[in-house]
């Protein structure tokens, strides 16, 4: 009876692990590439002169666009890439690959690549409504983001994997609403020194992610 008690709580301790491991993994993989502090500049300057409760609207709705298009891609993307007779571990590698172009523009900050061109961004002040473009896509969710969770949605093992990897978009889209909410306070006294820091840590992060999605790839290629 003890040995099927202890036998049940390594079951239990190993399953609790790899749970948290995974949420760990796949926020810490998605915040990063979205990185919601490179569109604070952005969302302050496309929401110029706009009321506090315009700001607050745009946010939210940036917020959610981002949510329920990463979710979209979690669910979909893996069958889209099959549909075009794409491996899984081509599309590990081909996120990874993007991961890492993207975190070495991040621990570069100074001479990194502009999600938007200034042209775009000029273009969005004369928009309406910027939740959607360019601030949920491409800022938000872009392809370093989608990739990401499509590289996140080939690895998983079941919808309770699928499950987990939903929970840490929602909490990605939830901090999103909060940098942007806060954006006006935030530019004020992180200033652009702590911005590059706080970028540069990320990228990193990204970078380690990065190399793994392609070690996974490579190693589930030749079934290693």
């Amino acid at each position: 009876m003890f040995e099927e008690l202890l036998n049940q709580s390594d079951f239990f301790t190993t399953y609790l692990s790899g749970t948290v491991t995974l949420f760990f993994a796949a926020f810490t993989s998605i915040i990063s590439v979205a990185n919601p502090l490179a569109a604070m500049p952005v969302f302050l300057s496309l929401t110029e002169g706009n009321k506090d409760t315009d700001r607050l609207s745009t946010a939210k709705k940036s917020s959610f666009y981002m949510f329920a298009i990463l979710l979209i891609f979690l669910l979909a993307g893996t069958y889209i890439m099959s549909f075009f007779g794409i491996s899984l571990p081509g599309i590990r590698i081909a996120g990874g690959l993007i991961i890492l172009r993207a975190a070495y523009a991040m621990l570069n900050p100074d001479h990194s690549e502009r999600k938007i061109s200034e042209e775009a961004q000029e273009a969005a002040k004369e928009k309406q409504d910027i939740s959607f473009s360019p601030m949920a896509m491409p800022m938000l969710s872009g392809p370093g983001s989608i990739a990401v969770v499509i590289g996140l949605a080939s690895q998983a093992e079941g919808v309770m994997d699928l499950l987990i990897i939903s929970v840490a978009i929602l909490l990605v889209a939830l901090l999103a609403y909060i940098v942007l909410r806060l954006a006006p306070f935030s530019a004020r006294y992180i200033g652009p020194t702590g911005m590059n820091a706080i970028t540069r840590m990320m990228g990193f992060i990204a970078m380690a992610i990065g190399v793994q999605f392609i070690l996974n790839g490579i190693s589930k290629f030749f079934g290693v």
